[in-house]
């Protein structure tokens, strides 16, 4: 079953799946839209899932229920299709920034937990790639700056290999450039709350690691080397041990970006077959609503469209 976007809905709420498996919801800046009834169920849905993890309560971003960060959230929920009950989702915010002059939006990967019981299910395409890609297509295909904050070796690893010109990328060893910089400045300087990082941390503008990053509501999150899962090749590993120290408690800030090449690679290598059709599906309606739509509502003289001026 898929319920295709609401063409003229400024955030989209995108419901895919079946009933007979699971069923992914994910839901744009839901701060600014949902009934406070809707948020509270949905914020109480998050936490059904961090409980099912055993580290205790999170104290920051959409778990705790914050405003602000529901306003600037896009979360991806998975639900078992039977029972209806919430067992992984992935939370991204949308930070506002400025390079060179411009400003410019980047898209913090944020909180991903998934029930112990339901891992290993082929999920991680719609975790970790899913919304992002969707974010692409809106942004009409102009590339998105990504952030990431971790000390998994896993994550680092998925991040070098699924987005482009990411630093630090130990596999391809890239170079840090100037908006990478400027862009880590300005997040590590406005945007911890998102990442639950406290002020007392420190950046390492060299090796982009947050140092005791783990004070600012994050706490039961932090790991030891030794259960931080490890990623296929070995590089990833390496390089996160020898760059982080797991006993104070640091993080590795990673910056890339979602663009054309990236998409190809998500796509072709990270979809599931049998979900391929379905997100050809979704595509093709989302270039109705962020292409087709605004030049046919363009034409008409007889409505006011906002900032979207008719032609005369």
């Amino acid at each position: 079953m898929i319920n295709p976007l609401n063409l003229f809905k400024p955030y989209f709420d995108l419901t895919l799946g079946s009933k007979k498996s699971h069923i992914t919801r994910v839901l744009e800046r839901p701060g600014l839209w949902m009934t406070p009834q809707q948020l509270e169920n949905l914020v109480e849905d998050l936490r059904t899932v961090v409980r099912t993890l055993n580290i205790g309560e999170l104290d920051y971003g959409i778990v705790q229920g914050s405003k602000q960060a529901l306003d600037n959230a896009v979360i991806t929920l998975i639900y078992d299709g039977p029972t209806g009950k919430p067992f992984a989702f992935n939370a991204l915010t949308i930070m506002n920034c400025t390079v060179r002059g411009h400003a410019q939006q980047v898209v913090h990967l944020g909180l991903v937990a998934v029930d112990p019981s339901a891992r290993a299910k082929g999920l991680s395409w719609i975790l970790y790639g899913l919304t992002t890609f969707l974010l692409f297509i809106k942004n009409r295909f102009k590339p998105v700056w990504i952030s990431n904050v971790t000390q998994v070796p896993a994550i680092i690893g998925m991040v070098s290999e699924s987005f482009g010109n990411v630093y630090p990328n130990p596999l391809q060893n890239t170079r840090r450039s100037y908006d990478h910089l400027v862009l880590a400045r300005e997040i590590t300087t406005r945007y911890r709350y998102v990442f639950g990082v406290g002020e007392d941390a420190e950046f390492d503008e060299e090796a982009f690691v947050l140092k005791n990053a783990y004070t600012g509501g994050s706490d039961n999150l932090k790991k030891t080397f030794e259960q931080a899962p490890k990623h296929r090749n070995p590089i990833y590993n390496d390089f996160t041990k020898a760059a982080l120290d797991y006993d104070r408690g640091d993080d590795i800030l990673q910056l890339g970006q979602m663009d054309v090449k990236t998409y190809y690679h998500y796509m072709v290598h990270t979809i599931p077959k049998g979900s391929f059709l379905v997100l050809i599906y979704k595509v093709l309606f989302s270039c109705i609503e962020f292409s087709l739509v605004p030049v046919i509502q363009w034409f008409s003289t007889s409505k006011q469209m906002g900032s979207l001026r008719p032609r005369k």
